[in-house]
């Protein structure tokens, strides 16, 4: 996470308001709309969700702090379907819709509540590179935090914890890795890890003393500490 979306301990933007307990789930129809058309246009397997993750936070920065949540979403879709030639600008522009050769793989409304329930595991078992860290192991994230073979590229590493020190907490196993898998370059799996922070370390004299911060990251996001 590198780019404007990045925002994580940044001050100035005022505190975060999950809105009151009895909130409907969506706003707005169209927010249920907005997320109805990005998961069948997933299930047409175009692109990974690493990818979706990536077409989101490349949106231009004033776009991106313009949108709302569900606009960043729709915005990032039509990136996605134009760039891997789902549509083209005629259709954007209005133009008669015809039929997609894609049309046999869209996710009817049958198919949805069997597709949701089965997930998208991005463990790996027995993939990748053995695992070099264990719960107790005392680590520091890379820094900065940006994907480390692609300029620009997707990472998971949020900015607020570059440089940090950590302590591993869990093993997860080999899981997909992000940087690669949001490029079109394999899966590539890399043990993950737990890692706990002390809140003071990444938030300052604004964090309470017992807080901590759990993340999980990737084993290459991680040196020795």
């Amino acid at each position: 996470m590198s780019r404007v979306h990045d925002m994580g301990g940044r001050f100035g933007d005022g505190p975060v308001d999950p809105g009151p307990e009895d909130a409907p789930v969506f706003a707005e129809e169209w927010h249920a709309r907005a997320l109805a058309i990005t998961l069948a246009s997933g299930g047409l397997g175009l692109w990974t969700l690493d990818a979706s993750r990536h077409a989101r936070e490349c949106l231009p920065p004033a776009e991106y702090m313009q949108f709302s949540y569900y606009e960043k979403w729709i915005a990032a879709l039509i990136d996605l379907l134009h760039r891997n030639g789902a549509i083209d600008r005629a259709e954007l522009a209005g133009a008669a819709p015809v039929v997609s050769p894609l049309a046999d793989r869209r996710l009817t409304a049958d198919r949805v509540p069997g597709v949701l329930s089965s997930g998208a595991p991005t463990d790996r078992p027995g993939q990748g590179p053995a695992s070099i860290f264990a719960p107790g192991d005392a680590v520091r994230t890379r820094m900065p935090a940006r994907n480390a073979q692609i300029p620009g590229g997707h990472t998971r590493l949020p900015a607020y914890a570059a440089g940090q020190r950590g302590r591993v907490i869990r093993a997860h196993g080999p899981h997909v890795l992000p940087d690669m898998n949001a490029h079109g370059l394999g899966e590539q799996p890399e043990p993950l890890y737990t890692v706990a922070f002390d809140a003071a370390d990444l938030w300052g004299t604004t964090a309470h003393p017992a807080d901590s911060v759990r993340l999980d990251l990737w084993q290459s996001y991680l040196v020795s500490a």
